[in-house]
């Protein structure tokens, strides 16, 4: 089936979801109606249990709605096998989970290698794909360490890796922060922006409020369905990553020619005292 290549990335319709059965169903999703275009950054916050895991566990296709039409770059996913979303997830979408999910008994690379088995890379290859997503995280002295030797920072980067080594066109984040302190919750971020630079559409889900200025639009959940819907202009740290770069090399080359400029005047100084 042919697809409309100005489509949005995801298209949602009269959504629901529920959870239980008689008097202790519950509804988790309530018709939620949501476009995302491609390589927008959204952040979705919410208080606990408002739907906002949920929906990204359909996004994701870990989960099926019970009711409404979701639309994945203008294909309907409702009516495809568990096998067809399988391979849609394996394509297309990255998973960076809070709990990192990193299997223990393998180490780092074989980690990150992991996704692309499901795709029939022969073993070599995979660890030739897996190192070089290393690489670009700085993380190549690690990969043959297991998951409990590294750091919060360090494992979140691997799982990072791992959900990019498929060259996926969505990343899906939840929580990518929530078990790291505010040094590496820093790190993760700014590796998001990069990735979302690179034109990859990112939707995060999060309870933390300053992790809404790394996005371009931030959706905020109330019981089960879009309370709020707000599009920033300029995400701040695409704005502010530029402004460092530039203010660092700006701020480099007159640092130089002041001191260039302050050792004659001091000869010239002491050239006048020695004369008096």
């Amino acid at each position: 089936m042919k697809t409309n290549p100005d489509a949005p990335v995801i298209a949602l319709r009269g959504l629901k979801k529920r959870y239980g059965i008689g008097d202790a169903e519950h509804t988790v999703l309530d018709g939620v109606d949501l476009v995302i275009e491609k390589g927008e950054f959204i952040a979705i916050m919410g208080p606990s249990g408002c739907g906002k895991t949920t929906l990204l566990n359909i996004l994701g296709l870990l989960d099926r709605a019970d009711d409404g039409d979701y639309f994945l770059a203008d294909r309907s996913v409702e009516s495809l096998s568990a096998r067809r979303h399988a391979n849609i997830r394996s394509e297309q979408i990255g998973f960076v989970f809070q709990n990192f999910n990193l299997v223990p008994r393998l180490n780092v690379i074989e980690n990150v290698a992991l996704p692309l088995t499901y795709k029939g890379i022969r073993k070599t290859k995979r660890l030739q794909l897996a190192s070089k997503m290393l690489q670009t995280f700085h993380l190549s002295e690690r990969e043959y360490y297991m998951p409990w030797q590294l750091s919060g920072g360090q494992t979140q980067r691997v799982a990072i890796a791992r959900a990019l080594v498929n060259s996926p066109s969505i990343v899906l984040a939840d929580e990518p922060t929530g078990n790291l302190d505010s040094k590496a919750s820093h790190v993760i971020m700014e590796e998001l922006s990069d990735i979302h630079k690179r034109g990859n559409t990112i939707i995060m889900v999060t309870h933390n409020p300053s992790l809404t200025t790394y996005a371009s639009r931030v959706i905020t959940m109330l019981d089960g369905k879009i309370d709020s819907d707000t599009k920033t202009l300029q995400p701040t740290v695409k704005v502010d990553t530029t402004k460092k770069r530039l203010d660092t090399h700006a701020a480099e080359a007159p640092k130089e020619k002041t001191l260039r400029s302050r050792r004659p005047a001091k000869r010239k100084t002491i050239k006048k005292g020695a004369s008096k």
